[in-house]
């Protein structure tokens, strides 16, 4: 079967830039550029994460800064408005903070992060203490994995597993992510099932499966090529 995909652990960044409860405004943009970072955890005590600020939570100081608002405006913006007169983490924060656990595997990281619109996860112990961060860049450093390795992963665990009578006989190429798998095989049923387990390889951006039924000729005279046949 295929190997154990990666988990957050193995991606996420870490000593991680966070700031406390009562850190000021000023401090926090000092800190997010030296860090080099558009969000910070907010942490307390022996480094519980409580809360997340970002940019955009920085950005309604600047955005209500010469504007006048009528009481329509300042009901509608209520939110925006209370983060622009904000002048701690505590204040500005995000809570309770979206997070996720070290061992979490990548695709459902990449899950919550779609789901709750953010671009970064604090990576949190079972104390929801801060071990470390991940990022959508993070997630993607599995798009890096060399060519050699996922076409040596693909014969290991996909084809050796489903196929090992006529295993050396069918053909694994692999060019920019991107998997191909040519030869005959006995039973057809088995392609949409090596086409899922290969797709299912971290690092794999695609998958061609010009499988086919056995040869007529070898399959005797009532033998033919049987076609793909997928469930809906």
């Amino acid at each position: 079967m295929p190997d154990a995909p990666h988990i957050v652990s193995d991606v996420m960044t870490f000593p991680v830039v966070a700031v406390g409860r009562d850190t000021r405004f000023k401090e926090i943009v000092r800190v997010m550029q030296h860090g080099r970072v558009s969000a910070v955890p907010v942490v307390e005590g022996a480094g519980r994460v409580v809360g997340v600020v970002s940019e955009a939570d920085l950005l309604p100081k600047e955005e209500f800064r010469d504007h006048g608002l009528t009481r329509h405006d300042r009901i509608r913006r209520r939110s925006a408005l209370a983060k622009a007169e904000a002048l701690t983490a505590e204040e500005l924060m995000s809570t309770p903070a979206v997070t996720v656990r070290p061992d979490v595997i990548l695709a459902q990281a990449a899950r919550i992060m779609a789901k709750e619109h953010v671009k970064r996860l604090p990576v949190v112990d079972d104390e929801d203490r801060l071990s470390g961060i991940v990022s959508r860049g993070d997630l993607l450093k599995v798009f890096l994995r060399p060519d050699e390795d996922i076409e040596e992963e693909v014969r290991r665990t996909v084809v050796s597993y489903l196929f090992p009578a006529v295993g050396h006989a069918i053909h694994v190429s692999v060019r920019d992510g991107v998997v191909t798998l040519r030869g005959r095989v006995h039973d057809t049923s088995l392609i949409w099932v090596a086409e899922r387990l290969v797709r299912a390889l971290e690092g794999v951006v695609g998958v061609e499966a010009r499988l086919s039924g056995e040869d007529p000729a070898s399959a005797g005279p009532a033998g033919r090529a049987a076609s793909i046949d997928r469930p809906e």
